[in-house]
């Protein structure tokens, strides 16, 4: 396959470089992806943080749904990109994996050196106390304190989220079990602000590298989006493997417009 032999030469060339991923790669684990192939959003843009924090229906929504859409996050496994990256930075070929997407399957395969950079949606954090806990623990309790909810029609839609049919009043949240407040998945929701010590974390480990291979990403986000722009700024190539268009495609050394999985 010639986009083979393109990113394995951009690989022998600039290794070891540092690999963006988005969700495009974990769309063959049976997790949805947001935008189609013009980058344009397929559904309805995700909740931002301050709408989730102020508004206690829009709470009780997002938790009914994700009584049914977070369990395919939770069970999803890696597939064969995800290992062939694994073991491509267990070889040496490439260096750090910086992913936007929060399901922790790279880790799942093997992978090491990885960074989160929009955070883990299978923990929970409580917005007034700090308290971290298993998400698994707060699915269970809001099961038990919304039996009703548990049997429904549901369609998966990305990040733990689904579309379902139900009288949302009705839901009872759990709260806090250490102060009563909120909790919310240790994820960065549009609207906030990825940490301060994660991006620079990000761009030390881009910038000790020898480029940038981006996938399964249109890098519409600019918390993704930047990694790029450092590295043209450096003077840095830039590989994008993904389908469609990105935000990047002008900035790109090479563009590869295929199968993900195929090729790595």
């Amino acid at each position: 396959m010639q986009e083979q032999q393109q990113l394995r030469q951009f690989l022998k060339q600039n290794h070891p470089v540092t690999v963006l991923t988005g969700a495009g790669l974990s769309t063959a684990s049976g997790i949805p992806d947001y935008r189609d192939s013009q980058g344009n959003w397929k559904i309805s843009p995700p909740v931002q943080h301050r709408d989730f924090m102020q508004d206690e229906q829009l709470r009780k929504r997002y938790w009914a749904r994700a009584l049914h859409g977070w369990p395919v996050l939770y069970h999803a496994q890696p597939n064969k990109a995800h290992y062939a990256l694994a073991q491509m930075q267990g070889a040496g070929e490439i260096g750090t994996i910086i992913t936007q997407n929060v399901d922790g399957l790279h880790q799942k395969a093997g992978a090491t050196d990885v960074i989160n950079l929009h955070g883990y949606a299978n923990e929970m954090i409580c917005m007034s106390c700090g308290a971290k806990s298993p998400r698994l623990d707060m699915h269970e309790r809001c099961l038990a304190l919304n039996p009703q909810f548990a049997d429904m029609a549901a369609a998966p839609l990305p990040d733990g989220d689904a579309d379902i049919e139900a009288d949302f009043d009705q839901f009872v949240i759990a709260d806090c079990l250490n102060c009563g407040g909120i909790l919310k998945p240790d994820v960065v929701y549009f609207g906030d602000t990825v940490p301060k010590t994660r991006v620079a974390e990000a761009k030390q480990a881009l910038d000790s590298s020898s480029g940038l291979l981006v996938i399964g990403s249109s890098l519409m986000v600019f918390s993704g989006y930047r990694f790029a722009r450092q590295a043209h700024a450096k003077g840095q190539p830039i590989a994008l493997l993904t389908r469609g268009k990105t935000r990047a495609d002008d900035l790109a050394t090479i563009k590869l417009d295929v199968d993900i999985s195929a090729v790595l």
